[in-house]
């Protein structure tokens, strides 16, 4: 088996493999970074995977080489020459992408996995399943993509143009495995070059501090703690209803974010990221405080592993019931236009940016590990909120340049 090594004296790696029994070296213009290496191990086991299937090209892989006019030099006889691969002799689709499937599951979390499978079943095998993965080319996967939006088409059950995010996902997924078998059987991705489908931006829709106040006079008042929590935390639909009172620090003002539940399974956050912990206010405060159990300020340890939010039936909050139950009615009967409930975490990082909190914490607070998506997701909101509109600066350079007199033709009041 061939591998990547580096030479100290060029400081320089190089590829190291063997073709037809000769230890072959070829030496790449790449200085020892963790991304050059891992698109020299890319490439290496491309070349070994078409070295094992009889396809390797010595001249076109490393033209001018040495190496390579030896084994044109030594080629054997027509009669005794390693035959090509004929199309369709690799496996099909279905059974390389189950194996795929079963390689890299043991890494995603249970909803991500659900995801997946519904993709594979009510897109890709359809379309693929019974192809082998030489017969799959870049025509086939643009018809597949066409069809994808074409509103005559039926996708599993339903009927229509799917959105361009979710054709993107499907596409990205049969990516993902094409990727693979060319890693292994030496094939060109016939999705390397598809581009993906523009989205069109979608605007948040935070409510007011005015709907807030409505929502929670109205609201059932077993549900009144729930939406206090989510409305002044930002936390995710899951991580509320996945809370369990251990991760509840009254003494230092704390709610640790470390599980999630959704779909009937408590489970790990969204990502790494996604654990955190979240410095909470006073009214959440008050709000767990209405939520403790009896008996809670006595033996805490008897609770740890209680959720926060419990329904009657005592189970964590069901998202879909959420919704259909308590969340739809409540804007109905106020006559507030219809939003997700993931729309509350919006609005908790508006009010976080109108009271002038810092970027880097409300990113914190949201689990971002960057800023990046708090001001590409709420940048329209600051100038309206916190009133960073461009006139500070303008009053700034007025007084330097224009004697007071801004550029709205006014003089400037000084203190």
């Amino acid at each position: 088996m061939g591998s990547v090594r580096f030479r100290p004296d060029t400081k320089r790696l190089y590829f190291d493999f063997l073709y037809r029994g000769v230890r072959c070296r070829e030496y790449a213009a790449l200085p020892d970074t963790p991304s050059n290496r891992r698109q020299m191990e890319k490439v290496l086991a491309r070349i070994e995977a078409e070295i094992s299937s009889g396809t390797f090209d010595y001249a076109r892989t490393f033209p001018g080489s040495k190496k390579a006019q030896e084994f044109a030099d030594a080629a054997p006889s027509a009669k005794h020459a390693v035959p090509r691969r004929q199309i369709g002799h690799l496996p099909k689709f279905r059974e390389f992408s189950e194996q795929w499937f079963a390689e890299h599951s043991l890494e995603w979390r249970h909803t991500h996995k659900l995801a997946v499978e519904s993709i594979f079943k009510t897109h890709l095998m359809p379309a693929f399943g019974e192809l082998h993965l030489d017969q799959i080319d870049r025509a086939k996967v643009m018809d597949f993509r066409r069809k994808l939006a074409d509103p005559e088409q039926k996708h599993g059950r339903r009927r229509g143009v799917l959105a361009p995010a979710t054709i993107n996902r499907i596409v990205g997924m049969l990516r993902m495995v094409m990727t693979e078998a060319g890693l292994r059987f030496g094939l060109d991705n016939p999705c390397a070059e598809i581009r993906r489908l523009k989205l069109k931006r979608t605007d948040i829709q935070p409510f007011s501090l005015e709907d807030i106040n409505r929502m929670l006079a109205a609201v059932r008042p077993d549900y009144k703690p729930y939406l206090m929590f989510r409305f002044f935390t930002g936390v995710r639909s899951a991580e509320a209803n996945g809370l369990k009172w251990k991760y509840v620090d009254f003494a230092r003002g704390q709610v640790l974010i470390r599980e999630t539940y959704q779909d009937g399974r408590t489970e790990y956050t969204k990502t790494d990221g996604s654990q955190r912990d979240l410095q909470v206010s006073a009214p959440v405060i008050e709000a767990l405080k209405a939520m403790r159990p009896e008996g809670y300020d006595g033996d805490p340890a008897a609770y740890a592993e209680a959720y926060v939010f419990p329904t009657r039936s005592g189970r964590p909050v069901d998202t879909t019931n959420f919704v259909y139950r308590v969340w739809k009615p409540l804007l109905e009967r106020l006559e507030i236009p219809y939003r997700r409930p993931y729309e509350m975490r919006h609005t908790c990082a508006t009010l976080w940016l109108a009271a002038g909190e810092a970027p880097e914490w409300i990113a914190r607070q949201l689990g971002h590990t960057t800023t990046e998506m708090l001001f590409r997701t709420y940048s329209r909101y600051v100038p309206n909120l916190v009133r960073r509109d461009g006139t500070a600066f303008d009053r700034l350079i007025a007084g330097a340049i224009h004697g007071g007199v801004s550029s709205h033709g006014h003089k400037e009041v000084t203190q």
